[in-house]
C-alpha cells in the first residue's frame, strides 16, 4: 500500500509541534480525511514536508498510537487504527497487594485505614440485622434503599452541597463504580472526550477508557485546573465531562479556592460540561461551597466509605444533579439491579446507629497522628499536606529523579508512588512522589519508614557519587 499523501498545516496551531501534529492527526481521523486503514507517511518524509525534525513526527506518531488512533507494524509502517471496539481493559486498575511479598517492607503507596474496631462493629451490625426480619431471597430493590439514601443525606450534613434529598442519591458499589455509572449516564457519541486535571486519580482515565472515551488533561496549578486552560480545552475538544477533586486533590493535596470554583462553574455552564466532583478523600468537615452547590444542575458529587470506614464494604454514593437522581438509579438498575440486600441493611445499620460516625472519628484521630509524624520527619523538605488528609505530596530536592527515588526507597524497604503514575502517558509530571499514611503499620514502623526516607532525601545520588 502506498503512503497516504497527507501534510497538515501546523502554522495556526499553538504549543509544541509534536502536540500540534498529534491534534492534527486526531482531527483528520475524526473528519475522515484519514480513513481507517490508511497508511501514514514515513517519519522522515512527513518531517521533510513539515520542516520539523524526525523526532517531532516520531513523538506525535507514538502519542497517537498510545491513544489508539494509529497502529504501527514493524516492517510495514504506521496506519490509521481500526475503529472496531477493543474488547475490555488492557491494564489493571490497581495492583493487588501481596502480604507475603511486602513482608518486612513499609507500603506507603495506598492509604490503608488503621484498625480502630471496624471488624467488631461490622460483626455486631451483622448480628443485629440477622435478628431482624429481612427478605434475603428476592432480587434487591431500589425502593427498599430509601432509608439508606436518607441516612446518606445525614452523613453528608457536614458538606455544603446545595439543596438535595434522598431522591437525589444514587447508591453504588464504591467510588469507582460511581464514576463508571456517571460516564454511562453522561457520555454520548463514538469518541466522547473527558477532561481531567493533568495530575489526577488514575481511576478517572480507567473508567473513561472503559466507556470508550478519550481523556484530555487540563493544566493545573496549586488550586487545581487553571480556568484559562479549561476554557481552551473545552473549545478545542468539545468535552462532555470534567473530573475534579476540589477538596483534596489527588495526589498534590491542593484545595480549590471558592473563587476558583466559581470560575470553573461558569465555564462548565458556558460549555455545557457535566462535572464529576470526587470527594472520596473528603476532609472531616468543609464549609466551602462545593461545585455541586454552585451548579447543582450539572454536578455529580461522588463519595464512599472506603477512605473513612472500610474499603472492604465497597459502598459509595452519588449526589446527582438536580432532577437526575432517577436517571442515575435507572442506570444503576441496568448495571446491577441495586445494592445487595445484606450490604444495604448493613450500611443502613452502621449509619443509623452512629457506629459509622464513631469509627470515622477514630480513624481520623489515628491518621492525624500519622500526619503529624510525617510533617515532623519530612517537614524540612518540600512537603505539601492538608490537615485531615490521608496522604502527602513530596517534591524531591535537586539531585533526585522520581524514578530513582522510588527504586532507592524500595531498596530501603519503603514503597512510595511516583507522580508519574497520576499523569497521562504524554502528560507532564513534577519531580515528586506521593506518600500515604499507612494505617496498617504500627506507629514505630511508620516512623522508622519516614526516617529512612528522610536520610535518602538528604543524600541525593550526586552526593552518593552515583
Amino acid at each position: 500500500m502506498a503512503d497516504t499523501i497527507w501534510c497538515p498545516d501546523l502554522s495556526q496551531q499553538d504549543g509544541p509541534k509534536y502536540l500540534a501534529l498529534t491534534r492534527a492527526l486526531r482531527d483528520a481521523i475524526r473528519s475522515g480525511d484519514l480513513a481507517e486503514g490508511a497508511q501514514l507517511p514515513t517519519v522522515r518524509d512527513l518531517a521533510w514536508h513539515l520542516k520539523v525534525t524526525p523526532g517531532t513526527v516520531a513523538r506525535a506518531y507514538s502519542l497517537a498510537t498510545q491513544e489508539g488512533m494509529l497502529a504501527a507494524t514493524v516492517g510495514r509502517g504506521t496506519f490509521v487504527a481500526s475503529r472496531a471496539p477493543r474488547l475490555g481493559p488492557t491494564q489493571p486498575l490497581y495492583i493487588e497487594r501481596d502480604p507475603a511479598m511486602d513482608r518486612g517492607r513499609a507500603d506507603l503507596r495506598a492509604p490503608i485505614l488503621p484498625d480502630v474496631g471496624q471488624g467488631e462493629a461490622i460483626s455486631a451490625a451483622l448480628r443485629a440485622i440477622a435478628d431482624q426480619p429481612h427478605d434475603w431471597i428476592d432480587y434487591p430493590s431500589q425502593r427498599a434503599e430509601l432509608p439508606l439514601r436518607d441516612a446518606v443525606c445525614g452523613w453528608l450534613s457536614d458538606r455544603v452541597l446545595g439543596s438535595f434529598g434522598p431522591d437525589d442519591i444514587v447508591l453504588t458499589h464504591g467510588g469507582q463504580n460511581a464514576i463508571n455509572l456517571i460516564f454511562l449516564c453522561c457520555l454520548r457519541g463514538d469518541r466522547p472526550v473527558v477532561l481531567t486535571e493533568e495530575l489526577a486519580y488514575p481511576g478517572f482515565r480507567h473508567a473513561a477508557r472503559l466507556a470508550r472515551a478519550e481523556v484530555v488533561a487540563v493544566e493545573m496549578d496549586g488550586e487545581g485546573v487553571i480556568p484559562a486552560a479549561l476554557e481552551q480545552a473545552c473549545r478545542r475538544h468539545g468535552a462532555q465531562v470534567l473530573c475534579l477533586t476540589t477538596e483534596a486533590q489527588n495526589p498534590t493535596t491542593g484545595r480549590m479556592s471558592p473563587e476558583r470554583r466559581m470560575q470553573v462553574a461558569a465555564i462548565a455552564r458556558r460549555h455545557d460540561l457535566q462535572i464529576i466532583e470526587d470527594d472520596c478523600y473528603s476532609l472531616s468537615h468543609s464549609n466551602w461551597p462545593s461545585i455541586r452547590a454552585l451548579i447543582p444542575e450539572r454536578t455529580w458529587h461522588v463519595g464512599s466509605l472506603s477512605k473513612t470506614i472500610s474499603a472492604g464494604l465497597r459502598f459509595g454514593y452519588i449526589v446527582a444533579p438536580t432532577g437526575m437522581g432517577q436517571a442515575g438509579r435507572l442506570t444503576a438498575q441496568h448495571a446491577f439491579f441495586a445494592l445487595a440486600r445484606p450490604i444495604e441493611a448493613l450500611v443502613t445499620h452502621l449509619l443509623e446507629s452512629g457506629a459509622a460516625a464513631r469509627l470515622r472519628g477514630l480513624v481520623q484521630d489515628d491518621l492525624d497522628a500519622r500526619l503529624q509524624e510525617t510533617v515532623n520527619a519530612l517537614g524540612a523538605f518540600d512537603l505539601l499536606w492538608q490537615p485531615g488528609l490521608r496522604f502527602v505530596f513530596l517534591r524531591l530536592p535537586s539531585g533526585w529523579r522520581a524514578s530513582t527515588f522510588v527504586l532507592r526507597a524500595e531498596g530501603e524497604g519503603v514503597l512510595v508512588r511516583s507522580a508519574d503514575e497520576y499523569a497521562l502517558v504524554h502528560g507532564r509530571a513534577p519531580n515528586a512522589v506521593r506518600l500515604a499514611l499507612a494505617g496498617n503499620l504500627s506507629m514505630p514502623a511508620f516512623t522508622a519508614a519516614l526516617q529512612r526516607l528522610a536520610r535518602l532525601l538528604a543524600q541525593p545520588p550526586s552526593d552518593l557519587m552515583v
